[in-house]
């Protein structure tokens, strides 16, 4: 039986933390992976999401109506969502997405992503099915692996959790934007649950090292790939001012439209990778101004405040 979740708050830090990342590389790769190189309109609606879900979102629609059998149409349409902070609308266009194409693993991955972040903080049953879909499809699915792991954690079964974890970080490529937190959530659940996670960690691959710059872009909507392209022959100064012009991008974006949760939590994040306590802190208070009469939302910004230092 799952437990109440405010009971549990780390759980919720757990979704919330990990959501960005592996939506954020995961997912978009997923997604653009299953993008046809012989359909441009596909591609451009795929980039399009990253610079302007809400735009993004209206060009698609239309879209779909002329053709409703179009799987990368409804799969960008539900990353349009995910990105634009509406969760449930993002399930709906990817639950029509699997059905369209049911064999796509990375469709019901998504799906079962977007049900818990439009749930009421554990991973529903209905999630769940979505995730187990997509493992029967593609059984390394780190976003299934991951998702399912948190439902066993919040149920009690935190060693089966942990070595979920441990599995998923044995299957992890090198330098996978979620390999340092998966880390981390080992250690944390392992220390308040008094598991023993230090000789089993060690005996894994070690992970890259930290790259803040990376971490950060990798937490928010980033540039194309011809502009990624012409930052890596960049010197590293002019990179940084890339980076920075792209954080600073995201936190003018939210200053416009503060009603995004997920923003805020992204930003904060990208502001903390960069060493930028002091405005990852403004980015916090903002958020908390921003819902200030939603007390769901202020716990969630509250708890992945707390995963990343800030408070």
């Amino acid at each position: 039986m799952t437990k109440p979740i405010s009971t549990n708050s780390r759980g919720t830090r757990i979704i919330l933390d990990m959501s960005a990342l592996i939506a954020g590389a995961a997912v978009g790769l997923a997604i653009s992976r299953h993008v046809s190189a012989d359909d441009p309109d596909a591609a451009f609606e795929t980039g399009a999401v990253a610079r302007d879900p809400v735009a993004a979102i209206s060009r698609l629609e239309a879209r779909l109506k002329d053709n409703p059998k179009d799987a990368n149409g409804w799969g960008t349409l539900g990353s349009a969502f995910f990105e634009s902070g509406k969760f449930a609308e993002a399930a709906t266009a990817y639950a029509r997405a699997a059905q369209v194409d049911p064999r796509n693993a990375d469709y019901w991955s998504a799906l079962g992503e977007a049900r818990v972040i439009a749930g009421p903080g554990n991973v529903p049953a209905e999630a769940k099915q979505a995730f187990e879909r997509a493992l029967a499809i593609a059984p390394k699915d780190p976003r299934a692996r991951y998702f399912l792991a948190v439902d066993r954690d919040l149920s009690g079964d935190h060693r089966g959790a942990i070595e979920a974890w441990l599995a998923l970080l044995a299957d992890t490529p090198a330098g996978a934007p979620w390999e340092q937190d998966v880390r981390r959530l080992i250690q944390q659940v392992g220390a308040k649950e008094k598991i023993e996670v230090a000789s089993r960690l060690s005996a894994l691959k070690q992970p890259a090292p930290s790259d803040g710059a990376a971490i950060a872009t990798a937490a928010i909507p980033g540039p194309s790939r011809q502009q990624m392209q012409a930052a890596a022959q960049m010197p590293k100064g002019q990179q940084d001012a890339m980076i920075q012009s792209m954080v600073d991008g995201l936190e003018a974006k939210l200053k416009a439209n503060p009603k995004n949760v997920q923003g805020w939590i992204m930003l904060m994040r990208s502001r903390m990778s960069l060493g930028q306590t002091a405005q990852a802190l403004a980015a916090y208070s903002n958020a908390r101004t921003a819902f200030n009469q939603d007390a769901v939302t202020l716990r969630q910004i509250d708890d992945a405040a707390r995963s990343l230092g800030i408070r």
